[in-house]
């Protein structure tokens, strides 16, 4: 069976100080039987993958540049972030896709980039409400899969996650009919394209204002692999128990 998957976006938050999250998060969970992924911001990355060594918890990145050096101010390729202890990054995220105009072409380039160096993508997807309520989303997030996906994914190096973009930070989340409509679409659309077996083994993240409240009911839905968590993540004591309900799906 694929081994599921707790990830946390923080995004542009936390300081040194709340580094002190992730030890609690490893101490909390020595053995989790699930993976267990913190996505610090960049100024945190290379201090938190020294505080998570030896331990269940993996650090990763949210961000990268598609090439792997240059004149490129501010930016970070995939390569400096494996140097700096990081061992997935998340991309395509709906708020890059917004904020910084990021096309699917684009995201397919980074995730290219990450693989190169030994990176796992976290590769995001989502519709906007007026999407879902055009009756677009299966169309929408089939298109954003066709192009966000290099052809260097598989099952080990890659993750989808599907992140409706109306439910992130809102406190609103899809019903179980319609996750699970997604995300076998998106399972259907990786057999196409990569085979059976290994569209099978690829790991499917539902993200979108997951919390200790509702976590049980999302990973009981059919072809849901796992999390994709923002402010839930941000404190050990509301990102263990919805690590403990991944463990216990």
């Amino acid at each position: 069976m694929t081994r599921r998957l707790a990830a946390g976006n923080w995004k542009m938050n936390g300081t040194m100080a709340s580094l002190s999250e992730i030890t609690a998060l490893a101490n909390a969970h020595p053995a989790p039987g699930v993976d267990i992924l913190i996505c610090p911001p960049a100024t945190l990355l290379a201090e938190a993958a020294r505080i998570a060594a030896g331990s269940a918890v993996m650090i990763g990145a949210q961000d990268c540049h598609p090439a792997a050096a240059g004149a490129h101010t501010g930016d970070i390729s995939a390569p400096m972030l494996a140097d700096a202890g990081a061992r997935a990054v998340i991309l395509g995220h709906s708020e890059r896709r917004a904020d910084h105009g990021e096309t699917s072409a684009l995201v397919a380039e980074k995730a290219r980039a990450a693989h190169a160096a030994g990176l796992l993508a976290v590769i995001c997807l989502g519709e906007t409400l007026a999407e879902r309520e055009a009756a677009q989303t299966l169309a929408v997030v089939a298109e954003q899969l066709r192009l966000s996906l290099p052809d260097t994914a598989g099952a080990a190096n890659t993750v989808l996650a599907y992140e409706p973009v109306w439910a992130i930070g809102t406190g609103l989340t899809p019903s179980p009919a319609q996750i699970a409509e997604v995300h076998g679409v998106l399972r259907a659309h990786l057999a196409d394209r990569l085979g059976a077996q290994e569209a099978g083994a690829l790991r499917l993240l539902y993200g979108g204002s997951v919390k200790p409240a509702n976590a049980s009911e999302i990973f009981a839905i059919a072809d849901v692999d796992g999390a994709l968590v923002g402010g839930a993540s941000l404190r050990a004591d509301d990102f263990s128990p919805i690590i403990a309900a991944l463990a216990s799906a």
